[in-house]
């Protein structure tokens, strides 16, 4: 899968950049945030991509950051988002301000975002305020803000076990810190492994 693009920016459009890297040109479409974000045609630039495959689709689609990319991510497992509404969302928020909905339950702010409804809204709150805070910038309760994106700490090595394993990073994060608020700071990795795994099958 393409989960990086450094190249030159080539083009961009009203949702969407051309990358051209060593003369192979990729369309990727972004949010609005992540255009403002890549600088001006013919600048050196780097993307952070999420490749999507349909039956009758194939669209790669664009991050400033890596953080974006994972609330993308998240937010697509809703039903009733596809990659236009959540492109929306992280067009009208930063990712800090849809965690902060999410985790709050303010459906208001959400629906600020271009085609989503009051309904729709409603139901992402609803379905991700518990995983809101594994993401980056979150935090759960008992976790201290960044724990579990610390290089080389036991929490990030237990997360990256569970991708390892098959587990969605969204999943896999959230897993640990709860295996983490559970444990404790000071919780070793074999433990976080053994906890998050029984809490992500759960």
């Amino acid at each position: 899968m393409i989960a990086k693009l450094s190249g030159r920016l080539d083009e961009t459009g009203e949702d969407w950049a051309i990358v051209d890297v060593q003369g192979v040109g990729y369309l990727v479409h972004c949010s609005t945030k992540t255009l403002a974000a890549l600088g001006e045609v013919g600048e050196a630039c780097t993307i952070h991509t999420d490749l999507q495959v349909s039956e009758n689709d194939m669209r790669l689609l664009g991050f400033a950051e890596s953080a974006e990319r994972d609330w993308f991510r998240l937010l697509t497992t809703v039903q009733g988002v596809g990659s236009k509404v959540a492109l929306a969302i992280l067009s009208a928020l930063s990712t800090g301000e849809v965690r902060d909905a999410c985790a709050g339950g303010d459906a208001a702010t959400v629906a600020r975002a271009q085609g989503v409804g009051p309904k729709l809204a409603s139901r992402i709150v609803n379905e991700l305020k518990d995983k809101a805070g594994a993401l980056p910038g979150g935090g759960m309760a008992g976790v201290p803000v960044g724990a579990i994106s610390q290089p080389g700490g036991a929490s990030a090595d237990a997360v990256s076990a569970l991708e390892n394993l098959g587990f969605k990073p969204a999943v896999a994060a959230q897993a640990v810190a709860r295996a983490q608020a559970e444990l404790g700071e000071d919780a070793k990795e074999g433990d976080l492994i053994r906890v998050a795994l029984k809490k992500a099958a759960g």
